[in-house]
């Protein structure tokens, strides 16, 4: 759905009611980006939210809690299933948007990849994506312009 008047870099702290249900879907009118509302979670490895990192559902045994809206970039604490882009910082236990769906530009290099390659969070490290190796990879986007992080995302909703 289009919100209107969506800012997709506003946070909202752990000790505050979030603004919208967490798992909301978003579209800001005309650019075709969709985004979701989620939870972010540092993980173990208290990996902190920045904005243009990647991040996985948040799975700390390798399975996942089940609604997919609580997020990490602490790759270890996933199942290696892509989430999205993190729009703006969001403290451990905050919430925001991530963009899931469209065109972005990450803020960490490929781990590795040229363009057109499919792109997966398994192999990777904290917060970017490398190059889908195995059909059993989640692949969650492809590189448009591998040396420019350009990539065109399509992660679940």
């Amino acid at each position: 759905m289009n919100i209107i008047g969506l800012d997709k870099t506003k946070v909202t702290a752990s000790t505050a009611v979030p603004e919208f249900a967490v798992g909301t879907i978003g579209r800001v009118d005309g650019t075709g980006n969709i985004y979701k509302y989620v939870k972010y979670n540092a993980g173990a490895g208290s990996v902190a939210a920045v904005a243009g990192n990647f991040t996985y559902f948040y799975a700390p045994s390798g399975a996942s809690a089940g609604a997919y809206t609580e997020v990490t970039s602490d790759l270890s604490d996933s199942a290696g299933i892509g989430a999205g882009v993190l729009q703006a910082v969001i403290a451990n236990g905050g919430y925001g948007w991530i963009q899931i769906s469209g065109y972005a530009v990450l803020n960490l290099a490929l781990t590795a990849g040229a363009d057109g390659n499919a792109l997966t969070p398994v192999g990777s490290t904290d917060g970017a994506l490398d190059v889908s190796a195995l059909v059993t990879d989640h692949v969650c986007a492809v590189a448009l312009d591998a040396s420019a992080k350009k990539v065109l995302l399509c992660c679940p909703f």
